[in-house]
């Protein structure tokens, strides 16, 4: 007697073979049958040809703050996620010196966008110690939670206000024994930021982003002798022959899979992921669903009419009042005359001044516009004032999309940099940019768009869509149990309504602690996620139920 099936489904597995008709039987948290037919349970749902998929693996979120207050660890919960990965891009909450809090509160908030309220409210600072912050979390929650000891905060806690310069021998020495403790207590891997853009709020690299190479490979040794233990490095010199060398040293020597953040014009990581592939070492290159992006609003982290005099002063006015103002004639002829403030941040300036690179986010949800549907290419076939139409998308509070790291007009590069073998699907950071995106909607996204409606390219097929995001992320950090729908593996799955399938709309929502804001976007057609063999979400509302719990790697 199972405690759970589901019959009649259309089975994606995981493993990107065809999908198949057939039902599944759950026991104990784990999946006991996959067949044309599986014995009774004491639940039974009948998916009536919908589809089954497992558990999507989100390994790149940021929820180190917020798995202190949401256990449900919304929005990735609402997209069919059942394991998350956290403590990316180096940053993170642990260890901490007390009284010393608020530095890595202000590097979250500088790095990720995070509300430092939030965070200071939200956190309730009870460890000093990595496996003390793992004690601290180490509560149920709507799904699996697995996390990595940050380099910045090492740095911190070992070197005080010298954490920007070069690391001495002792601070190599204490920063691997806190690295290897980490490891120890159950952290899933190390990760470290070497990205020009991810700055302090005095405008400075965050700690350890000009790390020497000496450092990197004492921190690799943090790793011998242990079985587990994922390293992940965001860094801007992804081509540089000297960051590549010891990025390959570091693997040799530790055995252990690497993935780095990437970017789909560069071309020697391949080459070497490739090469150590075929020697039985996994160099992972990180690649998102969509452009390093951002939403541009008048109630986000970026609005691109606070550079105009004559809305900066009325910027703190209520949202309702500034929208009837941009709708005011005497009002924008104000702003049309007026001399902008650019930022002094050079990519803050691009974002909010190229009006030929600003998209009005479109009711599909494609992510993908063409040139034409730029602010500029709209103003031009319609002969009007590109601030008319600037002012005209915001007061319909539609969001504004602008593309970080450039955009050719269409998403081809970025899918075809997904679909290369050696490729890991991630960068949802479903926990952080909160002003700025909701990109922790990815796994709808890519089922909906890229495995069914998109018409500016080619789609993908569907198993290997999931393939990507259950499967193969899963076992780039070890997650060997899960990812697979077959008798053994975890019984974390969803069932979809594909054809229903769909994005909702971003949103602001003032739900963090102290109403700190962020951007949410919901999704249709998840008939049930499944975690454990527990039922969690319903239509997309929360059952209560919280089988999920801190992951402990090794």
């Amino acid at each position: 007697m199972n405690d759970l099936a589901i019959k009649n489904a259309t089975v994606v597995d995981g493993t990107g073979k065809p999908a198949f008709a057939g039902s599944i039987g759950i026991q104990d948290g784990q999946i006991t049958e996959v067949g044309d037919a599986v014995g009774r349970a004491t639940r039974e749902i009948d998916a009536e040809g919908r589809l089954v998929t497992p558990g999507f693996v989100d390994i790149h979120t940021h929820y180190d703050g917020q798995v202190c207050w949401d256990k449900q660890l919304t929005p990735s919960c609402w997209h069919g996620v059942t394991t998350v990965v956290m403590g990316n891009c180096g940053v993170g909450f642990a260890p901490v010196h007390a009284g010393d809090e608020n530095c890595l509160v202000e590097l979250m908030e500088s790095v990720e966008d995070i509300p430092g309220s939030a965070l200071h409210e939200g956190i309730p600072w009870t460890w000093e110690t990595f496996a003390e912050y793992l004690d601290a979390i180490d509560t149920p929650y709507a799904m699996d939670v697995g996390t990595q000891v940050p380099h910045v905060a090492i740095r911190r806690y070992v070197m005080g206000d010298r954490c920007y310069d070069d690391a001495n021998d002792a601070d190599l020495l204490q920063i691997s024994s806190i690295v290897r403790g980490g490891l120890e207590a159950g952290a899933f891997g190390f990760s470290t930021s070497r990205y020009y853009g991810h700055l302090d709020k005095a405008g400075k690299e965050v700690p350890g982003t000009r790390a020497a190479a000496k450092e990197m490979l004492a921190i690799g040794t943090a790793f011998a002798g242990l079985d587990h233990g994922t390293i992940e490095i965001i860094t801007d010199q992804i081509e540089e022959d000297a960051e590549l060398a010891w990025v390959e040293k570091i693997i040799r020597d530790t055995g252990r899979p690497l993935t780095m953040l990437a970017l789909p014009g560069v071309k020697k990581i391949w080459k070497l992921a490739e090469t150590l592939h075929s020697e039985g070492l996994e160099l992972r290159p990180q690649i998102g669903a969509r452009p390093a992006s951002i939403l541009m609003s008048l109630d986000g982290t970026i609005d691109p009419m606070a550079i105009f005099p004559s809305y900066k002063a009325i910027q703190r006015r209520p949202l309702d009042e500034r929208v009837r103002m941009l709708g005011d004639a005497s009002f924008r002829e104000k702003i049309k005359t007026e001399e902008p403030i650019h930022h002094k941040n050079e990519d803050a300036r691009r974002f909010t001044s190229r009006y030929d690179k600003m998209y009005p986010l479109d009711d599909a949800l494609t992510y993908e516009p063409a040139p034409a549907d730029s602010i500029q290419g709209i103003a031009d076939a319609t002969r009007r004032h590109p601030l008319d139409v600037l002012m005209d998308t915001l007061a319909e509070r539609r969001p504004i999309i602008t593309f970080a790291g450039g955009y050719l007009g269409d998403l081809n590069a970025q899918f075809d940099a997904v679909a290369r073998e050696r490729s890991v699907f991630g960068l949802s950071d479903g926990g952080a940019h909160c002003g700025v995106l909701c990109d922790a909607s990815v796994p709808t996204y890519m089922l909906s768009y890229l495995a069914r409606d998109r018409s500016r390219g080619e789609t993908m097929p569907l198993e290997f869509v999931v393939h990507k995001m259950t499967q193969d992320s899963a076992g780039v950090y070890g997650l060997f149990d899960r990812g697979v729908i077959a008798p053994g593996y975890q019984a974390d799955l969803n069932l979809i309504d594909f054809d229903a399938l769909a994005l909702e709309q971003p949103q602001m929502v003032y739900d963090l602690p102290s109403g700190g804001k962020r951007l949410i976007q919901k999704a249709k057609g998840y008939v049930a996620t499944i975690k454990q063999g527990e039922v969690t979400f319903e239509h997309g509302e929360a059952t209560g139920a919280m089988p999920g719990k801190l992951l402990r790697a090794g």
